[in-house]
């Protein structure tokens, strides 16, 4: 049984989480299933949108606290351990930054402390009603410094700052008020709002939405003006793409465009 399952649905693919007797921890297994499939699809023009789930009860409880324990039989106590587990965990998190496909979290059950970080790294994310958010690493005395990275790019820094320091959890509506996902849906309907999200980001141009991204995150670091210039050459770039000048005659002409994805 592999430990992340891939299921190809046309343009988009399906990852699961698939270790739920740990609740689909971000174990060394993991990370590298993750890291060697995330990578795959960095080169999959035919793939245009990737969903991830967890199996089980849960989306994803964090790292692995039985290796990390494990990590500190080491003569140095765990430190090269922990920094290579945590350096590994942030590349992950970057590939999916980076990958030219939008990537959409499909959460249930609890996305805790890396879980959380993951859910607010993917591009978007659709929660089922009941599902508990938190960076709840505080309540055993290990702040959760890197799932704050992700965090505080994604909602309020003072809200980020509460859960962070009282390690309580919050629940699907809240986490939708703050911006960490972008909707909330009954448990019967997560697969199904997810997979129709998935689908219409997927028909569009795939191109356009892999320049889209890109530059997204790019000028979102950026100041004001800097942004203004940077993203006037990208939209430049987009439209003298001839897939972008069909889009644009099919819309003016009241048709589908014809384009070759």
């Amino acid at each position: 049984m592999a430990i992340l399952e891939v299921t190809q649905r046309g343009p988009v693919a399906h990852l699961t989480l698939n270790a739920p007797e740990r609740l689909n921890a971000l174990s060394d297994e993991m990370l590298a299933a993750l890291q060697t499939t995330l990578d795959s699809f960095a080169k999959d023009p035919a793939t245009r949108v990737i969903t991830l789930s967890g199996a089980g009860k849960a989306f994803c409880a964090g790292h692995d606290l039985r290796q990390m324990t494990a990590m500190r039989q080491s003569e140095d106590g765990g430190a090269a351990a922990f920094k290579d587990l945590f350096d590994r965990c942030a590349t992950v998190m970057a590939r999916i930054r980076s990958l030219p496909q939008p990537v959409i979290a499909q959460v249930h059950g609890i996305a805790t402390a890396a879980g959380c970080q993951l859910v607010a790294t993917c591009d978007m994310a659709v929660a089922a009603e009941g599902t508990r958010f938190g960076v709840n690493g505080v309540n055993i005395g290990l702040f959760c410094s890197t799932p704050m990275v992700a965090l505080s790019r994604n909602i309020p820094r003072k809200q980020a700052f509460e859960m962070l320091t009282t390690g309580e959890f919050i629940g699907a509506g809240r986490a939708v008020d703050l911006g960490l996902i972008n909707r909330c849906v009954p448990q019967e309907d997560l697969e199904q709002e997810t997979a129709a999200l998935a689908n219409l980001v997927a028909s569009k141009l795939g191109a356009a939405v892999k320049i889209g991204k890109d530059a997204f995150y790019a000028q979102i670091e950026m100041g004001t003006a800097e942004a203004y210039h940077y993203t006037g050459d990208i939209m430049v770039q987009n439209m003298m793409r001839s897939d972008t000048s069909e889009g644009i005659q099919a819309f003016l002409e009241k048709r589908a465009p014809n384009w070759d994805q």
